[in-house]
């Protein structure tokens, strides 16, 4: 499966965005999908991932309440939709899977999947 990213750009703080990830080739409904951040100078950090199953989510400490993940089967794409950003959230988006139904985690945070789309980049100015 190939992934791509997009939905990215420049807001304000406070702000919103949509993030999409599509599938260029094979389909995502069938795995879960993880999205993820990586800052300059920062370690990439899961941010979120929905498994086949639309009612298991999840989602790291600092975008809970703002960030929510969702998947529309019919369109192959799995959201990100991001509120009330802050210019803590400034880096670059990825969507990735595993090719498992689902989300897998260590001591809480997201594991690295093994498949990835090319990143988005989201700009969050003070």
């Amino acid at each position: 499966v190939q992934l791509q990213a997009s939905g990215g750009g420049l807001v304000q703080a406070g702000g919103s965005l949509k993030l999409s990830c599509v599938a260029s080739a094979g389909s995502l409904n069938f795995y879960a999908i993880g999205w993820f951040r990586q800052a300059p100078g920062k370690e990439r950090e899961g941010v979120s991932c929905i498994g086949t199953s639309e009612g298991i989510t999840y989602y790291v400490d600092s975008v809970k309440g703002r960030f929510t993940i969702s998947r529309d089967n019919a369109k192959n794409t799995v959201y990100l939709q991001m509120n009330n950003l802050k210019p803590d959230d400034t880096a670059v988006y990825y969507c990735a899977t595993d090719l498992l139904e689902l989300c897998t985690y260590y001591s809480g945070s997201l594991l690295d999947m093994d498949y990835w789309g090319k990143g988005t980049l989201v700009t969050v100015s003070s």
